[in-house]
């Protein structure tokens, strides 16, 4: 017969309750994680993965969800245009990022804009457990809102992508330079940076002003960019930014397409950009 002493039954019920904290603890990183992977709004398909189409704030915005998620929760944050020429998108979803968007459309990369976007960062970030330091990627006028979001937020950045990307509003939507200009879209741009069309000459509150906390940061930055482009002219845009970041001592990489307009974005096969994101990109954590 076996006989039970104190010291038997205070080391069993050491062993229910450290089995029950086990218990609890496992059943609570399993809640975590179903928390954070439950996302609100209408859920669809975006070419193979599934989408979230959710409010934040003022703003609309999608999060497109990878097939396996990779370790720590990497994210590509796209600007404008979302789905054109998505040979990078795809490329990051494959390899386990989410794919994240958020409209500011009409806003011209204005701090409304820049507000938007620091509401979205925190909600993805806190609620949703994302990585840190997402790369930007930012198409013809989205490139407002990347570099002024950036700048803002030179520690929540792993790297930068833009194509044919509008730097300076006086050059798109302004056509104060070589360019066609926006038409309609330039009082509508001046009125959200409330700021008057005799004002622009000795204007400093763009990108290429203001370069300095990303290059400080050591933020890489890639440009895709067609060297025949006459909407957003190289070399009032990216020709400057490349000049002045350099100067700055900032990493940056020019990719200019021989003969190529403001279309077709992007390049055919994504790889030199996939290449800089790995090389030059900072730690997602």
């Amino acid at each position: 017969m076996l006989h039970w002493t104190t010291t038997n039954r205070c080391t069993l019920n050491l062993a229910i309750i450290a089995g029950a904290i086990a218990l609890l603890t496992f059943a609570g990183q399993v809640m975590a994680a179903d928390e954070i992977d439950t996302w609100p709004g209408k859920a669809g398909v975006w070419n193979g993965y599934t989408s979230h189409d959710i409010q934040v704030g003022d703003a609309a915005c999608k999060v497109v969800l990878p097939k396996k998620i990779a370790e720590g929760r990497p994210w590509i944050w796209r600007a404008r245009f979302f789905g054109h020429q998505p040979q990078t998108d795809l490329a990051l979803l494959e390899r386990g990022f989410h794919l994240v968007y958020c409209n500011i459309g009409g806003l011209y990369g204005a701090p409304e804009a820049v507000e938007r976007w620091n509401k979205f960062y925190t909600f993805l970030t806190e609620e949703h457990k994302f990585a840190k330091r997402p790369v930007l990627e930012g198409m013809s006028r989205g490139g407002l809102i990347v570099l002024n979001w950036a700048i803002s937020n030179p520690d929540r950045v792993s790297a930068i992508y833009i194509d044919a990307p509008v730097c300076d509003i006086r050059s798109w939507p302004g056509g104060l330079g070589s360019g066609k200009g926006g038409g309609g879209c330039w009082p509508q741009c001046l009125g959200v940076y409330k700021l008057k069309a005799d004002e622009m000459k000795d204007w400093t509150g763009g990108p290429l002003d203001n370069l300095k906390p990303l290059a400080e940061a050591k933020v890489p930055i890639i440009s895709v960019c067609g060297d025949a482009d006459d909407v957003v002219p190289l070399d009032e845009n990216s020709g400057i930014l490349k000049e002045r970041y350099e100067a700055l001592g900032g990493p940056i990489k020019l990719i200019a397409k021989p003969g190529v307009g403001h279309h077709p974005h992007s390049l055919k096969d994504p790889t030199p950009i996939l290449e800089f994101i790995d090389k030059q990109g900072k730690p997602i954590n």
